[in-house]
This record gives C-alpha cells, structure tokens and sequence, in this order.
C-alpha cells in the first residue's frame, strides 16, 4: 500500500529521450547522410520487388507472393525505425511524446513478429516445391498462400497488441532517457519504476514463440530439404535445389542471428552500445540487402526486370 502511494505521488513520465546512435556532431553528419541513403535505396529496392511481383504474370508464383509481401513489410518496417533514427542524427539526443514512443512500439514489435512468420513460410513454401513438387499447385494453391500471409500479418499484429499494452501500463517516473535510437522493448523495461516481472514473462514467452517456433519451422522444413537434395543422383539438380534455397538461407540467417541474440534472452540488456549495434543490423542492413541477395541469385527476377525495362 505504501509503494502504490509512493508511486501515485510520483510524476508519470509524459516524454522520452533518444540518445540516438552518436553524440558527436561531426560524426553524426556523416552518419545522416549515409543512412538517409540507405533509407531511400531500401525504399527504392523494395518497391521494385513490390512492382515486379504485382506486374509481372510470370512472378505470379506462391514463392514471389512470399517475397513482394516480404518487401512490403520491409519498407514499412524500416519506416518504423529510420525517421526516429535520422532524427537523432539531425538534432542530437531529442524528445519523443510517450504516446508517439508506444505507437512506433506497437508497429515495430507487429512487423518484426510477421516478419519471422513469413520467413517460416517461404521455408514451407521452399520444402513443398522440392519435398513434395507433384503436390505443388494443390498444396501451395492461392489460397493457402493468402491464408499463410494474412496468418502472418494478423498474427504480428496480436502479438504486438499483448506486448505493448504490458509495456504503456508499465510506471516510468523517471529518468526519461533511452540508450536507444528507436522504442524498443529492452531499453523500455529498464527504465520501469515498477515490478517488471510479468511483462518480462511475457516478452520472453513470446520471443520463444514467435522467434524460436518460426526457426524451429524453417529449420525443419531446410532439414527435410536437404535429406532430398543430398538423395538426388543428378549434381545438377541438386545445384539447382540449392540455388532455390540459398537466399532464402542467407537473409534467415542474418536476420535471426541478430534478434535472437537480443530477444531470447533477459530483456534488462546491460550493454546497450552492442544492442544498438545489432538492431542496426536487423532494421537497416537487413531490409536494404534482403531484395539484393533475392534478386541476384534469381534469373527470374532478373528477367522480369529486364523486360519490365525494355517495355518503357
């Protein structure tokens, strides 16, 4: 009864502070203008991806669908992130309303969410087309797909809602200040004046759900993947299997090197110069090179593009 009184005297924390990522004005030009253009080339990369796929009856394929719902969200994702993170480049350290700090939450926490579920289902997509190829179109038929994609989007959004509404009834008296250039969860908690206990729960329960039953999923189906590719008496189609699979290979494997190193673990992160590191990682490198390895490996793509070019 005493700490509740305690707590109700206290100041509710109406703002926050983004440290951002550099304190010092020299190097924080050089940064923005970097990053400002890694910001415009991802954009410009994943609405090319959207185009092709939309455009181009020949990318009409379950595994295309996957990928330009995969740049959708790439764009949207790295929109969440990059405004707040050039900001802090622009101006130094500065305030963010507590409403506008839950909101980007919300949507960063939704996209990375049904972004690991969209990774599992282009794993899905990948075992059925060289596991099961005669039951291709029926299992892998329109519909699912749409199901796969909407069950990933819907889902990211729940899971967000739960989080995040854990998060925002969360005491924050202060101090306002995040080692953060975005409002992450783990930069969050730490500056709770309240017991933490339960969110943290279910901030881990969902990171093992999420993170680790769609690795769990996608590790699965590459392991069925490569039993069949390693039985295959041509070499060639092996390569050719492969070569079907190794984008995909590369973009789980930087993408969840990354966030399972910050969300599978405590959320009260102590070293939060590497955090910031690693989720630059996740919410800039990897939405900018994630249509590059996609498109540079695929002749398909390539293709479209070339015709798609030659028809302006």
């Amino acid at each position: 009864m005493e700490r509740s009184l305690e707590l109700g005297n206290m100041t509710r924390v109406q703002e926050f502070i983004l440290l951002g990522l550099s304190t010092s004005p020299e190097t924080r030009e050089v940064l923005f203008a970097v990053f400002l253009t890694l910001y415009l080339l991802t954009l410009l990369e994943n609405a090319l991806i959207v185009f092709l796929v939309c455009s181009r009856t020949e990318l009409h394929k379950p595994m295309y669908f996957f990928l330009g719902n995969l740049s959708c969200l790439e764009m949207c994702y790295v929109s969440v992130t990059m405004p707040s993170l050039l900001a802090g480049l622009w101006m130094g350290p500065y305030h963010v309303p507590f409403t506008a700090c839950m909101t980007q939450l919300f949507f960063f926490v939704s996209l990375i969410c049904t972004e690991c579920a969209l990774l599992a289902s282009m794993a899905c997509d990948r075992y059925v087309a060289i596991c099961r190829p005669l039951h291709y179109p029926l299992l892998m038929r329109p519909q699912v797909c749409l199901g796969l994609a909407g069950t990933s989007w819907l889902g990211g959004l729940l899971v967000s809602v739960v989080k995040t509404a854990c998060i925002a009834s969360l005491s924050y008296c202060g101090p306002n200040i995040l080692n953060q250039f975005f409002c992450d969860v783990s930069p969050l908690l730490n500056l709770s004046c309240t017991h933490v206990a339960l969110t943290e729960l279910v901030d881990f329960l969902s990171a093992i759900v999420i993170f680790c039953g769609t690795l769990l999923v996608a590790l699965a189906s590459y392991s069925a993947i490569g039993v069949t590719v390693f039985c295959m008496s041509s070499a060639a189609a092996r390569r050719k299997a492969f070569s079907t699979c190794a984008s995909h290979l590369v973009v789980m494997g930087i993408f969840y090197s990354a966030a399972l190193f910050i969300y599978c673990r405590p959320s009260r992160i102590r070293s939060m110069d590497l955090n910031k590191v690693l989720s630059v990682i996740y919410t800039v490198a990897t939405p900018m090179c994630n249509p590059v390895i996609y498109c540079l490996r695929n002749k398909e793509v390539h293709a479209a593009l070339l015709r798609t070019l030659h028809s302006t």
